[in-house]
């Protein structure tokens, strides 16, 4: 059976049913929704047995799903109708919402029903809910519709308001007032609950001192107390704002400008000419957690095990927070401990340099200079600790550089749900680092090395431990993958064994020195990453550029779009 995305974006939703759907052996191209006639195009090349629309921002051309069944995926439940779906269900505070796959027709979002599942809602971010409970509910939800397809025999059910089951409507969009937090009567949680649903986008616009930005990335703090609005501590990237019954931290802004593009920078970086005043709230990553604060990097130990969490926004790594973390990594390796688990965090495992803040840098070049040669010092510490073993606990996603840092890891476990990016060539054919072309052929064979970094394409769990890429997929719900992390690194410490691994480990450390040192695979590599920078070739800072800005894409690539590289077939009404 073929099927075409046609998306908005190649997004972790898209990327995840393109994964689950050739996992189950269909054949499957991706279009981006630039266009009616980019669209049609492509609907003309592949010829598809069924088009599912993941992520789309407007409706489908009646040209198209007038000849073609076309199932759109809706995060909202059964009759919910119209944008910002997910915002609206975080600002009512619904215990329960879900995902809908319904057919195109000639009003959006009534279609007939092909299937439909709900979810649980958590008090998180709306990214946080929608790269996990909606992305692993519609996956659930379009298999379903596709098996439906292939039945023959199922009939959707047309969307029924008299259906006294049919609870979802109609709503606006979803606007700035809406959002809008009035720092005098709003409690900590309904700001949170605001900033919480525009998440990702567009952020709540507020005022700081007559210059409006938007808000995103906001956390609860318990102890610290000010006057309501008023900035009273800052910590890393985030500030802290006080409420009328608390305070929240904010860790992530973008300033709104009727005159030119802006992107999300750290708090912090944002405001850096006004905080000269406010005073910084250390916390210490090794300090017993008491109370809610805001904390991108923390160490617990239980016994022999340690485990660093580091929680960057959106996975992305500066360079300071890379320093942060390998300092925090040296200090859990002079402790008692046997096993050291990284634990990433619970959205993201790591994406890698921070390309919004090697934007923001006067000097973008010289910033991923430092930022890259910070993420190597990181994987040099954790490649060179022969005193622990060090396991790898990807709970989240993880792409570029991020993927090649957990191969820095010992021992790899991801949940089954995780999609891996292990390749750099998407950001203008950047050749990457973090000592891959050491990492990478540890695990798999120079071809399968050569068709991960080439081909672009995002893998799954289970194909990456098929792979070999990493050790072993566990359980896809996230409470059932702490508990097995943790249940594998308890038995790892106690194991009769464990002395035997780490003289392996430290043997083999000294036999691959002895074959090349480490040093040379990180020349070669900066070698090659100086020319990304400085070189002639703009095609890294290009691509940077319109990542950071979100530049609409002008095209889709041919390693998405299968079906570009047919030849041209027509067909009768498209």
């Amino acid at each position: 059976m073929k099927i075409l995305f046609l998306t908005h974006s190649f997004n972790s939703l898209a990327q995840r049913l393109h994964v689950e759907l050739t996992r189950h052996r269909f054949e499957v191209s991706v279009e981006l929704d630039i266009s009616d006639a980019v669209s049609c195009e492509a609907v003309t090349l592949f010829q598809p047995d069924l088009i599912v629309a993941p992520f789309l921002k407007r409706a489908i051309p009646a040209i198209i799903w007038q000849h073609y069944r076309c199932l759109i995926v809706h995060p909202g439940i059964i009759g919910d109708r119209g944008p910002s779906a997910l915002d609206w269900a975080i600002m009512q505070d619904q215990l329960q919402w879900g995902v809908t796959v319904l057919q195109a027709n000639a009003e959006m979002d009534a279609g007939d029903i092909w299937a439909s599942q709900v979810f649980p809602m958590r008090f998180a971010t709306k990214s946080s809910l929608y790269r996990h409970e909606v992305v692993e509910t519609a996956t659930a939800a379009v298999l379903q519709a596709i098996s439906r397809v292939q039945s023959g025999t199922y009939t959707p059910i047309p969307l029924n308001y008299a259906d006294p089951n049919v609870l979802g409507r109609l709503h606006a969009p979803i606007t700035q007032t809406d959002r809008a937090i009035d720092w005098e009567r709003d409690s900590t949680r309904t700001i949170l609950k605001k900033i919480h649903a525009a998440d990702g986008f567009p952020g709540v616009l507020d005022s700081i001192e007559g210059v409006s930005y938007y808000l995103f990335d906001a956390h609860t703090e318990d102890r610290l107390r000010g006057i309501p609005g008023s900035i009273i501590a800052k910590r890393q990237n985030a500030i802290c704002r006080a409420t009328i019954d608390g305070a929240v931290w904010i860790g992530f802004m973008k300033q709104k400008s009727d005159t030119q593009s802006t992107f999300k920078i750290a708090a912090t970086l944002a405001l850096q000419d006004s905080l000269t005043d406010i005073p910084e709230i250390h916390l210490d990553a090794f300090a017993s957690k008491t109370g809610n604060t805001y904390r991108d990097i923390w160490f617990e130990q239980e016994d022999q095990v340690g485990y660093l969490h580091f929680s960057f926004y959106n996975g992305a790594m500066d360079t300071r927070q890379c320093e942060r973390l390998r300092e925090a990594y040296l200090r859990a390796a002079d402790t008692s401990v046997r096993i050291i688990v990284l634990m990433g965090g619970p959205d993201f495992w790591s994406n890698g340099i921070h390309l919004n803040h090697i934007e923001y840098a006067s000097s973008p070049a010289d910033e991923s200079w430092r930022n890259i040669n910070a993420m190597n010092d990181l994987v040099l510490a954790i490649i060179t600790n022969t005193r622990q073993l060090t396991v790898a606990a990807l709970q989240g996603n993880a792409g570029a550089g991020g993927v090649f840092l957990s191969l820095a890891a010992d021992h790899i476990y991801a949940r089954t749900s995780v999609i891996l990016n292990p390749h750099y060539k998407n950001m203008g054919n950047l050749y990457g680092s973090e000592y891959w072309t050491y990492l990478l052929p540890r695990r798999v064979s120079s071809e399968q090395a050569n068709q991960l970094m080439d081909t672009r394409l995002p893998i799954g769990a289970m194909e990456a431990q098929q792979l070999g890429l990493i050790d072993d997929c566990l359980a896809l719900d996230h409470a059932d993958f702490v508990k097995k992390i943790r249940e594998i690194a308890t038995g790892m410490a106690a194991s009769t064994d464990y002395l035997q691994q780490l003289k392996k480990k430290q043997l083999q450390r000294q036999i691959d020195e002895r074959r090349e040192p480490l040093q040379s695979y990180r020349s070669e590599e900066l070698q090659r990453m100086q020319l990304n920078f400085y070189g002639f070739d703009p095609s890294y800072h290009v691509a940077r550029y319109h990542f950071v800005y979100k530049r609409p894409h002008g095209w889709t690539p041919r390693y998405l779009a299968r079906h570009r590289g047919r030849k041209r077939r027509t067909t009768a009404g498209v």
